[in-house]
């Protein structure tokens, strides 16, 4: 579906980043007025190479989202905010708690506030999280599914989601939060594995290095990352979000063993090894997760258009490409 943003002033959170630079990609190419704000702190995966070709387009902003007097000045003026900022990493939550709190939590009500305050009528979109369902009841997991987080990220992600929706319940403020299954495409993080497993499996394939698949009979979904562009972009332009929480799947499911075999096809070769789960991983591990995403089908018409073999080779032609300025 084409939405029109055309002359709109936009923020994003986290622009720099895998998802927000994508996004900006697709906004600046509906004549959007986008501005991006990042902290490019080294962890938490924003890099300048994300908008290479863009540059010229956007308007930067390195700043932390748990800056209150920056975020005062940032919202002001902005008819959609994408707050996609965000620390992903579930073993650094574990050995960094109060970081993570203070950027997935005490940062979202900061948010919230500045808008409260300075733009009570700007739509906000929020990136939640799968991780907040915790090891699952049934399968696939609608919205419904008791929300049992087993990592501190996810805890926090979720204290972060509803915030959203309180302000939406309480002061009417126009808030919508999408709930993201394992993304991947170009300008994913592929250093280490802070973001997804499958970055650093795709930059060790790329080496001529084997991977490791933990387990490999866990099942999941996984979203290209033009597709779930696409969900963000329909909760922002539609009234029917308002308020909501929908989950973002993707097609097919697969396991992770079937995910492996998938990359080195879509690579033309390579090699995996496999091994069971290194005991501190085991601990957070959720076992099975698919998503029922019918909701955010039914209510925003969303559908996902590329296939997990050809986004894993679209995503295998960006890094043969740029692999040295996401390494570095």
């Amino acid at each position: 579906m084409t939405l029109s943003y055309r002359d709109k002033p936009i923020l994003i959170t986290g622009g720099l980043g895998f998802i927000g630079s994508n996004l900006a990609r697709r906004l600046i190419d509906t004549g959007a007025a986008v501005t991006l704000v990042d902290s490019l702190i080294p962890e938490y995966g924003g890099n300048l190479h994300n908008i290479a070709g863009i540059e010229d387009r956007v308007r930067v902003n390195i700043s932390d989202v748990r800056d209150e007097h920056a975020l005062k000045y940032l919202v002001q003026g902005q008819e959609v905010i994408f707050n996609l900022a965000g620390q992903t990493s579930h073993m650094d939550s574990m050995q960094d708690p109060q970081t993570d709190l203070e950027i997935n939590a005490r940062a979202q009500l900061s948010i919230l506030e500045a808008c409260r305050k300075y733009n009570p009528t700007v739509k906000i979109v929020f990136a939640s999280t799968r991780q907040i369902y915790g090891k699952p009841d049934y399968l696939p997991v609608d919205e419904q599914h008791p929300l049992r987080p087993v990592d501190v990220n996810g805890i926090n992600k979720m204290a972060g989601e509803w915030y959203h929706i309180l302000y939406h319940n309480v002061y009417g403020m126009r808030t919508t939060a999408l709930r993201l299954t394992n993304t991947y495409g170009p300008r994913m993080r592929v250093k280490d594995a802070r973001q997804t497993f499958l970055g650093i499996w795709i930059r060790l394939l790329l080496e001529g290095n084997p991977f490791e698949v933990w387990g490999g009979e866990q099942l999941r979904d996984f979203s290209y990352v033009d597709d779930t562009v696409e969900a963000l972009l329909l909760a922002a332009h539609s009234d029917a979000s308002d308020g909501k929480v929908f989950n973002v799947g993707g097609e097919p499911v697969v396991s992770l063993l079937k995910t492996a075999q998938m990359l080195i096809k879509a690579n033309g070769g390579g090699e995996f090894i496999t091994r069971s789960f290194p005991a501190d991983r085991k601990r957070i591990d959720i076992g099975d997760y698919y998503a029922d995403d019918s909701l955010l089908r039914s209510t925003l018409g969303w559908q996902p258009q590329t296939p997990l073999l050809e986004g894993l080779r679209l995503t295998l032609n960006f890094y043969r490409e740029n692999l040295a300025r996401y390494i570095g």
